[in-house]
């Protein structure tokens, strides 16, 4: 690389001219005569878009390639230094076409069709798509396009050529220049005022880094129309190839980085900071200068500038090329998410990013804000995600935060909030966005008529009643719910009355002049808003600067080196959750997500029932259940007006695997057998009993080469995707039972008994074949064993149609076990049974559960059947369930992947298949969408042996709006991208 200077070889005038001729003008007859004379090639042809030159795809008995037709006007050294990059790259391993000889061994032709004279060229095809129309990216491949764009920088360092010497419309160190002289091609109006100023302020800023930046031989057009990529089996993108070296050029190095970020922009979904994955990327691959990270921005608002220019400009001279007529659209998208944030805003990210420091801010000689003001006389407030003084949603009330400061300040006291504090009250639910969480303000109660006096000589400028700013050489500040306030335009000195205050203030710095900073941003924005607006705690001299939050991956990284981690967490990258509330679940940064999967908190999170209930019984007594008190007898009775009739003894334990685990005791005692029925891809628990009983890989890998000789698993009864499909399947289920118990008989060994979820919950609530646990029961029965109905997932109200899932099969089980919700979140597990099963362990001897069935567990599994009822749960789940499920089922109509719904109420399956007569799970999609769920702000994991299902299962409480907001991210997700 080099910091020379390029000479000029072709005058502005020229440049121009050349940049709005029409395509060539030849018929796919002709291109097809010059393939056969020059290549020796026939097949049919497809055009490709293209701005000036005509493209035509051939496919061909020999192979695919791009027959690429432009003026002959082009300078012929300008093509052999595409040709001589090619090669180039290509020895560098750089995928890129191969360029094809003619039958004469030349590799660029010089033809006259129809009177045009042409250069022509075929180049090697590369099979794959580029990214220009896809919905979404995702950071990860918006930080692959960065990475190539620095391979190629890498690989093309040292080229060079004569033909890169040359004057190019696209070379920005010609934008200012090619802007003027475009700009005629709008409208007077607001378009061309904006793309006037902001391409000036880039300028403005590119000239003191000018002669700083390194030049090199650059690609200029690496962007999501250049690349070529193809999904592998994991539906990863996989990079083929690059193409297109029209713009080829020696410029400055940054350049080539800022044409892919600039097309990148319309990727951003209006967030410019999106690009921030590419710079690093890149940045980590080649290191970028401080003057290149400094210069980038400004290159990209530029090259977005003469993008729409230049298009329109082509438009106006080949108005039927609807290649440049569709791109327009998005060529002014890009502009406008160029233009929609200050310059020092992104100069700050994009340093932040790259790992330099932003230079300390100080304020130098101010004075204070308000001189009367002390500053042992104001109380902090916290009003973060943590804060005690936000209990059962109150949070959601409108000026809760600004009522609970004048609260602490009472009478003649004084309270402020913190500057960069992530707001609770801030927060949104059911929405795709990042919520503007973020105080880059400070707002502060005080004594009415409170004097404020100027901290700096500057200029008040009245904005609005009440508020305004004063704009000094160092900054400005902003302020709001003032009186007495200076005339607007005045010149204030030092300590001049700047007014007083009406009771609340809110007081921000900006270090951009006439800039109106956000009170809030998003958590995304940050910290390049700190550079932006930094903290006024100087000029109020107390302490008004939240504690920074605990890094959540170094947080991520002491549980993984002290938490064994065999105890898996959900995502790669977890958000990090201290917070909860209804059927959403919160993080530090005051983002609320849809909890789409947690089947524990059936009331929801933060239910004040659950409050009052635990700490009213922790005052009073928490004991094992050796103990005499009333709780452990009410609950049990509850329990049992629950069960079928004839059911008359409970267990209380603390989990499903503890009830499971007993009850699989309690077939053992009762029967004298030892041998167990269960069905594969069944999951029961963790205990050494569970755990053998369990058959799906999902959560044990090696289930079904482990398992003990006691465990006789039978064909899973999936009517979906197992061994038989369809309700009707019953018989040909009992097949293989009917085999397990003959050999068992055979044997004469003793059946203890059969364990099976009465829905088939771990493959998101299948429905089993009708009369399938009739026939079952019967037959296990008759062999002498008892029938355990795992209701841990699937019962206690979860279904919405049945408050058991036995009842689905009209059938009633000896044993049933439950857990998970009982308790919404404490925990609590219970078996219930029949008096002469469990007094055939007692028999064997006593059964105890130290902390199961204490009394804050009763009192807390009353209370959430009493809130079920009180706020109608039941109800809820079963008609806002039979909501849900449609609008599943609307998916499976849609769109392919989507396989087949299961379940109901709120124990809900989708399944996703990529084929749907052989059912191929969709492993790879399934995790994607999940992963992009959370992006959108839903909770939800796969599960299923394949991991290809959504096992849909949130708190009771869940309301119509979110099903829908859930329903319509999957439709959204699906569309996008799979």
């Amino acid at each position: 690389m080099s910091n020379k200077k390029m000479r000029s070889i072709m005058p502005l005038s020229t440049l121009i001219h050349r940049s709005s001729q029409p395509c060539p003008d030849v018929s796919e007859t002709q291109a097809r005569r010059v393939l056969q004379e020059q290549y020796g090639l026939s097949g049919s042809l497809q055009p490709l878009g293209s701005q000036q030159d005509l493209n035509f795809r051939v496919d061909s008995p020999q192979g695919r390639y791009v027959l690429k037709i432009c003026h002959g006007s082009y300078a012929e050294v300008e093509l052999e230094a595409q040709h001589a990059a090619l090669r180039y790259l290509r020895e560098r391993g750089v995928p890129v076409p191969a360029v094809i000889s003619a039958g004469s061994g030349a590799q660029l032709l010089a033809l006259e069709v129809d009177g045009q004279a042409l250069r022509v060229r075929l180049l090697e095809y590369i099979e794959g798509q580029s990214l220009t129309r896809l919905k979404y990216m995702a950071p990860e491949l918006i930080a692959e396009l960065g990475r190539l764009c620095a391979r190629v920088d890498q690989a093309l360092a040292e080229f060079s050529h004569p033909g890169l010497e040359r004057t190019l419309q696209w070379d920005p160190r010609h934008a200012p220049a090619l802007t003027a002289h475009l700009l005629p091609v709008l409208a007077d109006g607001p378009r061309k005022t904006q793309l006037l100023a902001a391409t000036g302020q880039a300028e403005a800023r590119l000239q003191p880094l000018l002669s700083q930046l390194p030049m090199q031989a650059v690609h200029l057009d690496i962007t999501d129309d250049n690349a070529v990529w193809q999904r592998d089996e994991q539906r990863e993108w996989q990079l083929q190839g690059v193409i297109d070296f029209g713009d080829l050029v020696h410029t400055w190095r940054i350049a080539d980085l800022s044409v892919t970020c600039a097309a990148l922009l319309h990727h951003a979904e209006g967030d410019p900071l999106r690009i921030l994955p590419a710079v690093q990327a890149y940045h980590a691959l080649n290191p970028l200068t401080t003057n290149e990270l400094k210069a980038l921005w400004p290159l990209i608002v530029a090259r977005a500038g003469v993008l729409v220019l230049s298009s329109e400009q082509q438009l106006s001279v080949d108005p039927g090329n609807q290649y440049i007529r569709d791109n327009l659209k998005h060529e002014w998208e890009i502009f406008d998410v160029a233009n929609s944030v200050p310059f020092e805003l992104m100069e700050a990210a994009i340093l932040q990013v790259t790992g330099h420091a932003l230079p300390d801010f100080t304020l130098q000689g101010s004075a204070p804000l308000l001189p009367g003001l002390q500053a042992d006389a104001v109380t902090p407030v916290n009003l973060g995600v943590l804060s005690e003084l936000f209990q059962a949603g109150n949070w959601e009330q409108p000026g809760i935060d600004q009522q609970l400061l004048r609260e602490h300040a009472g009478e003649q006291g004084a309270a402020c909030s913190l500057y960069a504090q992530y707001r609770l009250s801030k927060t949104h639910i059911d929405n795709p966005q990042e919520p503007q969480t973020f105080a880059l303000h400070v707002e502060l109660q005080v004594p009415a008529n409170s004097a404020l006096q100027a901290p700096w000589a500057g200029v008040w400028q009245q904005t609005a009643e009440g508020a305004g700013c004063l704009q000094g050489e160092q900054c400005s500040l902003w302020l709001r719910g003032l009186v007495d306030t200076p005339e607007s335009g005045a010149q204030l000195a030092q300590g001049q009355r700047l007014g007083h205050s009406a009771g609340l203030l809110s007081i921000q710095l900006c270090r951009v002049p006439g800039l109106c900073p956000p009170a809030f941003v998003v958590p995304s924005r940050a910290a390049a808003w700190q550079a932006v607006c930094p903290s006024p705690q100087a000029i109020l001299g107390f302490a008004c600067e939240a504690e920074p939050l605990v890094d959540a991956a170094q947080l991520l990284a002491r549980r993984d080196a002290s938490f064994a981690r065999s105890q898996k967490h959900y995502y790669q990258q977890p958000p990090h959750i201290e917070r909860g509330w209804r059927n959403y679940l919160i993080d530090m940064q005051g983002r609320s997500y849809l909890d789409m999967l947690n089947n524990v908190a059936v009331l929801g999170h933060g239910h004040p029932r659950m409050v009052q209930e635990s700490a009213r019984q922790w005052s009073l007594l928490n004991t094992n259940s050796r103990f005499h008190y009333a709780a452990i007898a009410e609950f049990s009775e509850r329990l049992l007006a629950l069960a079928p009739e004839g059911m008359d003894r409970v267990y209380l334990v603390n989990s499903g695997t503890e009830a499971n685990d007993l009850a699989i005791r309690l077939a053992w005692a009762y029967s004298g057998g030892r041998d167990m029925l269960s069905v594969l891809e069944a999951y029961h628990g963790w205990s050494v009993a569970t755990d053998a009983i369990s058959t799906s890989i999902a959560d044990n890998p090696q289930a079904l080469s482990t398992r003990p000789e006691w465990v006789h698993p039978v064909v899973a009864p999936n009517t979906y995707r197992g061994a038989y499909r369809g309700d009707d399947t019953c018989a040909d289920y009992m097949r293989d039972v009917d085999d397990k118990l003959d050999a068992l008989a055979a044997e004469q060994r003793q059946l203890a008994g059969f364990i099976c979820e009465p829905v088939y919950g771990n493959a998101g609530g299948i429905s089993l074949p009708t009369g399938y646990l009739q026939q079952v029961y019967g037959k296990v029965r008759a062999a002498g064993g008892v029938c355990i109905a795992d209701e841990v997932q699937v019962g206690y109200g979860r279904l919405g149609e049945y408050f058991w899932g036995f009842e689905q099969q009209g059938v009633m089980p000896d044993i049933i076990t439950m857990a998970k919700g009982m308790g919404n979140g404490q925990p609590l597990g219970a078996v219930i049974t029949r008096r002469e099963i469990a007094e055939a362990l007692e028999a064997e001897g006593y059964f105890f559960s130290s902390a199961g069935g204490s009394p804050v567990s009763c009192r807390i599994g009353m209370a959430v059947l009493d809130v079920m009822d009180e706020e109608g749960l039941w109800d809820n789940t079963r008609d806002v369930g039979r909501h849900f499920k449609a609008r599943l089922q609307a998916l499976v109509d849609k769109h392919p992947l989507a396989g087949a719904v299961h379940g109901s109420g709120f124990y809900l399956g989708l399944e996703l298949v990529r084929d749907r007569s052989t059912l191929e799970p969709a492993t790879e999609e399934t995790t994607y969408l999940c992963n992009r769920l959370r992006d959108l702000g839903i909770f939800m994991q796969p599960t299923g042996d394949y991991l290809n299902i959504l096992k849909i299962k949130p708190p009771m409480c869940t309301t119509r709006e979110s099903v829908d907001y859930f329903v319509d991210s999957i439709d959204r997700v699906l569309s996008e991208t799979l």
